[in-house]
């Protein structure tokens, strides 16, 4: 056991030599609120993630220059904010001139391309002080192809028939690590670690989780959890990661469905077979991190503004932030919107200038963490009202409050009559505030339209 200690210690160690620029004087306090509702922290339930890509969202790309966006962010109902990965990119192989965030190079080192490690602590600090919860993005599943561990420890690496380090899918810029080898387990928990008592984070999106073995995230989580609790985010739809104590994952399913249902290849019933899907192989208390874009989805895919173009988009992104099990995601800007693809690999700087969607967001994101009937786990009852081909409507439910979701996800007008006694009487049109009376009388949706009544 001693020297299984010692490898980790060396596995993991980061020096001021190591480090680089990465010299830290300030001390953090790990603060830890302690509250969980249905096993998850209790500030999840109602809360929201924005995802924020430090390289691509200034002129400067640094934590610095975010830092001036919290502001904005913290009154437009921003809750929790993912930076995707801070660790320092490896030269081997190294894709475009910057490389790939996700083949990182030194997992108790910050990216030198966005400032230091004081820089960061000052940025997750400045955050709390405004009320946000900080994740950042771990990627478990590989490292980069220069990453210290190929020389210090190779036995932490799978290898292919050659007896090389293999790299991950057609990842090549990667190198894959190998979960049989117990030292390389517990330096990973060691590095995650470090991250919390070292900066005060509130939790970690993890890369690619499916493909990292179930058991060592059982191992993790509860080793984490006795460090603070932290909010877990898989990126993978698979139910048995929330019993190995994820709190959300993520809805491929749910979102290839309404990229089809957008544009016309399915209609609004499947929106219920995947909700189905999910009841059924998933804990009752998982959460879905609802989206219609992120950073893959951006720079691949041309995510949201191709897929869910122009109006189109509207009704999906109420569905993310209202649909039961949710905790909604927005990307980097996506309030603008930026109406482009955000490069992977080089310097490709987000222009900001009208904010056309912010107040639409700051709608939903207030709503949502003021209101009980859309926490996570409030209830849900879907209501007919018109054609369900075309119309997606339900009601969500708790400590007395109401809210009435209907969305109308086609290119087509749609008549929808509230035939439900029991939604009829007074309510508030959530985007125009107007004090409304909701009875049996028939209301017109234009293509693409939506309507949200509070109770």
């Amino acid at each position: 056991m001693f020297l299984r200690n010692l490898a980790i210690a060396a596995a993991t160690a980061c020096t001021l030599a190591s480090c680089g620029s990465n010299t830290t004087t300030n001390a953090v306090t790990v603060t830890n609120d302690t509250a969980t509702i249905d096993g998850h922290p209790a500030w999840a339930l109602q809360g929201n993630i924005y995802e924020v890509n430090i390289r691509q969202y200034t002129p400067e790309g640094t934590f610095n220059a975010f830092a001036k966006q919290l502001p904005r962010l913290k009154e437009m109902g921003v809750q929790t904010l993912w930076f995707m990965p801070i660790n320092p990119i490896s030269k081997v192989d190294r894709k475009g001139v910057l490389g790939s965030y996700y083949a990182v190079a030194d997992y108790t080192a910050i990216n030198p391309e966005f400032g230091n490690l004081d820089d960061w602590k000052q940025l997750v600090q400045k955050a709390h002080d405004l009320g946000f919860k900080v994740i950042i993005d771990w990627v478990p599943n590989h490292t980069g192809a220069d990453h210290r561990w190929l020389t210090t420890n190779p036995d932490f690496y799978e290898k292919d028939s050659t007896g090389k380090p293999k790299f991950a899918f057609d990842w090549s810029d990667t190198r894959s690590l190998n979960y049989d080898n117990p030292v390389l387990v517990d330096s990973m928990i060691a590095a995650m670690k470090y991250w919390i008592t070292e900066s005060n984070i509130d939790g970690f999106r993890c890369d690619v989780a499916g493909e990292v073995p179930t058991a060592f995230w059982k191992k993790c989580i509860a080793e984490l959890k006795q460090v603070k609790n932290v909010f877990m985010l898989a990126e993978a739809d698979k139910g048995e990661l929330h019993e190995a104590g994820f709190d959300a994952s993520y809805p491929w399913d749910m979102f290839a469905t309404t990229k089809e249902i957008a544009n016309g290849k399915k209609d609004a019933t499947y929106v219920d077979s995947i909700r189905l899907k999910y009841n059924t192989n998933h804990p009752t208390n998982y959460m879905k991190m609802y989206f219609t874009s992120n950073h893959d989805e951006n720079s691949w895919n041309k995510a949201d503004y191709a897929t869910m173009p122009g109006a189109v988009h509207a009704p999906f992104a109420v569905l993310t932030q209202t649909l039961s099990n949710s905790m909604p995601l927005i990307y980097s800007g996506q309030e603008e919107p930026f109406l482009d693809s955000i490069s992977f690999f080089y310097k490709d700087t987000i222009l900001f200038n009208k904010f056309e969607r912010a107040s639409f967001y700051q709608t939903l994101l207030q709503l949502r963490s003021s209101n009980p009937a859309l926490a996570a786990n409030a209830s849900f009852a879907k209501e007919k009202i018109g054609n369900e081909k075309a119309i997606y409507a339900f009601t969500r439910s708790a400590g007395g409050k109401r809210i009435l979701v209907i969305t109308n996800l086609s290119n087509q007008p749609q008549t929808v009559s509230i035939t439900n006694t029991a939604l009829h009487g007074k309510a508030t049109d959530v985007f125009t505030k107007a004090a409304v009376s909701i009875d049996a009388n028939t209301i017109t949706l234009n293509p693409w339209d939506y309507k949200v009544y509070a109770y």
